[in-house]
């Protein structure tokens, strides 16, 4: 019984202490880009993980749309290529966990077009870097778009 009261109690308060804590944002219409760290390699070579950047679309103040893309530290992108070497598969494991991360982008992109924001988005499997990027990337888009 006590544990179904507190329950009970918590159940009710939780949500008033959210929205008294919080403050709902407002974004404005446009488009926004925002850009994540460049992640390198920790020797220090360039084969780092590069970045991730998205392109934002507010519309009525909503997320209507969202591209990510990711990018070598070169700064070329990411596409059917990643994962190669010399422009052919030396190493298929490699190359499809290269594509399969690459993959994870687009759905990154659309969740956060359904979700209307990054809560609930969690990392795939295999496309953490690409996660963490990601939010990085909306965080500082999303920055430019707040009222």
């Amino acid at each position: 019984m006590k544990k179904i009261l507190t329950t009970l109690i918590l159940t009710l308060l939780l949500p008033a202490s959210i929205t008294a804590c919080g403050k709902e944002v407002s974004y404005a219409d446009g488009t926004y880009t925002g850009r994540s760290e460049v992640y390198e390699s920790e020797d220090g070579s360039d084969n780092g993980n590069g970045y991730g950047e998205v392109t934002i679309t507010i519309k009525d103040g909503a997320i209507s749309d969202c591209v990510y893309l990711t990018y070598e530290v070169d700064g070329s992108l990411k596409d059917e290529n990643y994962g190669m070497e010399d422009g052919r598969i030396a190493n298929k494991d490699f190359y499809n966990k290269a594509q399969k991360a690459n993959a994870a982008c687009a759905e990154y992109a659309q969740m956060l077009v359904q979700n209307g924001g990054l809560e609930g988005i969690d990392a795939i499997s295999g496309a953490t870097i690409n996660y963490n990027e990601f939010v990085e990337a909306v965080e500082n888009a999303l920055a430019g778009a707040v009222q």
